[in-house]
């Protein structure tokens, strides 16, 4: 008798796990597992620790990484995520895309669109040469606290400026503000919605150059079908997709580059 119940049991899981990863549709299957690890896991681990999912995530990094180590920060980050809690940070396999761009632009003007607990922008700033500089605009005020504590325990307190508030409100505030004339790389990964217009504001701003780079993150999981049409369309821009996988999973996703010509 329990030989059968695990026997059923066994092939239960299964063919579950074939009805997932054969028969539903990629599209399907992703808002599954973003549903799980976004909103219900999340909100049940909030209701049981009595923390929020950014606050666990800087815990791990004062537990696990060394004061003042940009890398050490980045790997405490990915293995608590990988390991423990999922969260949607450009993770470990994509950052290594990132990576790779950012050492091909050499930029000294970075514009981050999303900073969420500072993990790319800490990955990124840690590559940048000396006396660059690295916006990065966070509109969750809750997170973004989180993220200033995370990039001062990383040591890039310096390089990496921090601004509060709404894209479409900070994007025109940019020349005045900081007395940028142009970025050099601009990596957008905040409301998926919010990648296209933004992009035109930065164009209707002045804020690109010839040789700018845009590098958008999810563009395939959630999805920005909108941006991706525009990019790969307008004879503005050169674009190259990366493929890769959603953050800490084997779902599909990827990296969009796209150079301004002009």
């Amino acid at each position: 008798m329990l030989m059968t119940c695990v026997c059923l049991c066994a092939g239960g899981a299964a063919l579950m796990y074939i009805l997932y990863r054969w028969v539903l549709p990629s599209t399907v299957r992703q808002a599954l597992v973003l549903l799980w690890h976004d909103f219900l896991l999340e909100r049940l681990l909030d209701k049981i620790t009595g923390s929020t999912r950014p606050q666990r995530m800087l815990r791990a990094v004062q537990k696990n990484a060394t004061r003042g180590d940009p890398c050490s920060v980045v790997k405490a980050i990915d293995d608590y995520c990988k390991h423990t809690e999922w969260a949607m940070n450009v993770g470990d396999e994509k950052g290594c895309i990132v990576d790779s761009v950012v050492s091909e632009v050499k930029p000294t003007t970075v514009l981050e669109l999303g900073t969420y607990c500072g993990y790319s922008a800490v990955r990124i700033a840690s590559l940048l040469p000396p006396n660059a500089k690295l916006i990065t605009l966070e509109f969750n005020l809750e997170t973004a606290a989180i993220a200033r504590e995370v990039i001062a325990f990383a040591g890039l307190q310096d390089t990496i400026h921090l601004v509060e508030g709404a894209s479409g409100d900070w994007i025109p505030k940019m020349k005045e503000r900081f007395g940028v004339k142009t970025f050099d790389l601009i990596f957008l990964d905040h409301w998926k919605d919010r990648y296209l217009p933004d992009t035109k504001l930065l164009e209707k701003c002045a804020l690109l150059r010839e040789g700018t780079v845009l590098l958008a993150d999810n563009v395939i999981c959630p999805g920005t079908p909108d941006y991706l049409d525009y990019v790969r369309n307008s004879p503005q821009y050169k674009s190259k997709f990366f493929k890769s996988h959603l953050e800490y999973t084997q779902e599909e996703d990827g990296l969009e580059k796209s150079v301004f010509l002009g």
